[in-house]
């Protein structure tokens, strides 16, 4: 499993941590249900679903003039629907490589600086709902920064889960990881 412990922003009051804890994992019963509602809803039948991040967020501030501390945190899954590949792959490919140096910096004035491995270069941009089935080049909830090893177990995965019968389709644990 993997993690990235963002730097402390200052928003107006307080001082907010981001740290994304990195799967993929086997999705829960609740998401899985969610899934197969959403792809049906769509017209479409579920194939598997992934449990790809968790995102995490601690505030510290004040509260009426007193110390407060408050957080939350949100699952990042993918369903993988019966949808059919798509036939505009280059034009989202190359739309996504012609934005991604600006999806970045407005990533950046959220969350922190985009992450970068050891030696300065920055980590991938996984589409969490994937090109190759429509999802959207440049949407601000579809791409998130993954290192480049679980951005190529997420590769390797993302055609398991679209296959009939394979592992995604089973449900996980709640929380399958400890913080």
């Amino acid at each position: 499993m993997a993690k990235w412990v963002g730097s402390v922003s200052t928003p107006d009051g307080g001082r907010l941590q981001t740290t994304i804890y990195y799967g993929p994992w086997q999705c829960s019963a609740a998401f899985l249900s969610r899934c197969e509602s959403k792809c049906a809803a769509q017209g479409h039948a579920l194939m598997g679903c992934m449990w790809l991040a968790d995102i995490k967020g601690d505030w510290k501030g004040r509260y009426l003039f007193m110390p407060a501390e408050a957080g939350g945190r949100l699952a990042i899954t993918h369903c993988c629907c019966d949808y059919p590949a798509v036939t505009d792959g280059k034009w989202r490919r190359d739309t996504w490589d012609n934005a991604r140096a600006r999806y970045r910096r407005e990533w950046s004035s959220e969350f922190g600086e985009w992450p970068t491995n050891p030696n300065g270069v920055p980590w991938a941009g996984h589409h969490i709902f994937d090109l190759g089935h429509g999802g959207a080049p440049v949407a601000k909830d579809n791409v998130l920064p993954v290192p480049g090893d679980v951005h190529g177990i997420f590769n390797k995965e993302y055609p398991a889960c679209y296959a009939p019968g394979g592992k995604w389709l089973m449900p996980g644990p709640e929380r399958p990881y400890v913080d």
